[in-house]
C-alpha cells in the first residue's frame, strides 16, 4: 500500500464534496468511506447474528465442533456452505473493523 496522492477526476471530487457537503476533498473521502464501513459492518453483524441464532452458538464453539467433526448434520451442503459463509462473514468483519479503527 502506497502513501502518495491519490488523484480524482474532477466529476468525482465534485460528487464527494456534494455527498457529504464537506468543502474538503480530502474529508469528503474519509466521511464517505466511513459511512460505508460503518454500513458493511452493520450488515456483518447481522449476518453473523443470523448464523449465531440458526446454530445457537458462536462462530468460535461452532469452528471446534466443526473440527471435531462431531456433528451429525456435518457433510451436507448447508453445514459446509454456511461454515464457509459464516467464517467468510467473520474474517470480512475482523479486517473491516481493523481498517475502521484507523478512520477519525
Amino acid at each position: 500500500m502506497s502513501n502518495g496522492t491519490l488523484v480524482l477526476p474532477k466529476e468525482t471530487a465534485q460528487a464527494l464534496v456534494d455527498l457529504t457537503g464537506e468543502t474538503q476533498v480530502d474529508t469528503a473521502l474519509t466521511v464517505i468511506m466511513r459511512e460505508y464501513a460503518r454500513q458493511q459492518l452493520a450488515k456483518l453483524q447481522t449476518e453473523l447474528q443470523e448464523f449465531e441464532r440458526k446454530y445457537g452458538m458462536s462462530f468460535e464453539a461452532y469452528r471446534r465442533i466443526w473440527n471435531s467433526e462431531n456433528r451429525e448434520d456435518h457433510y451436507t451442503f448447508e453445514a459446509e456452505n454456511d461454515y464457509l459463509m459464516w467464517e467468510g462473514a467473520v474474517t470480512r468483519h475482523k479486517r473491516l473493523s481493523k481498517s475502521f479503527a484507523w478512520l477519525p
